[in-house]
């Protein structure tokens, strides 16, 4: 199963991910963290990856 993964130097902190996805996501030291990587059926993490603006997202495969 694919879980998110952040890339640390892209992400800015815009709190998007968090907002879609708080079981997932978290903002701490202003950037996003992933916090609960098996929750994405709690929410759409699809939508998460596809809305931030630097692309900072992404899925990795176990």
């Amino acid at each position: 199963m694919a879980k998110p993964v952040v890339d640390q130097e892209l992400c800015i902190g815009c709190e998007i991910c968090a907002d879609l996805c708080p079981e997932v996501f978290e903002i701490r030291d202003g950037k996003s963290h992933v916090i609960g990587p098996d929750k994405c059926s709690s929410c759409d993490c699809q939508e998460a990856v596809d809305s931030c603006p630097t692309s900072a997202i992404d899925f990795e495969e176990d």
